[in-house]
């Protein structure tokens, strides 16, 4: 098991900047994978939506769903005949 860790701790340590920066040094990486995974959330399709797409329709249907609770909306009802 502490094999594994020193093994960790060899490949944390090539990564350069560890007198500069310390432990930040490791933010330039995840500030780049937290871009990419925002533009795959933007750009990429699943099926004919992509994440946002979804995340609009849920937003509204809640917004709809609250609104009817609160009784700012009123549905239409078809008059009887």
């Amino acid at each position: 098991m502490f094999k594994r860790s020193n093994n960790v701790r060899y490949l944390l340590s090539l990564v350069p900047g560890k007198q500069r920066l310390g432990p930040y040094r490791f933010l330039p990486v995840f500030f780049c994978i937290g871009g990419v995974m925002e533009w795959i959330m933007i750009n990429v399709r699943i099926g004919t939506e992509t994440f946002y797409d979804v995340y609009r329709r849920k937003r509204s249907e809640r917004d709809y769903q609250q609104k009817l609770a609160d009784g700012s909306v009123v549905l239409n009802e078809p008059a009887a005949k």
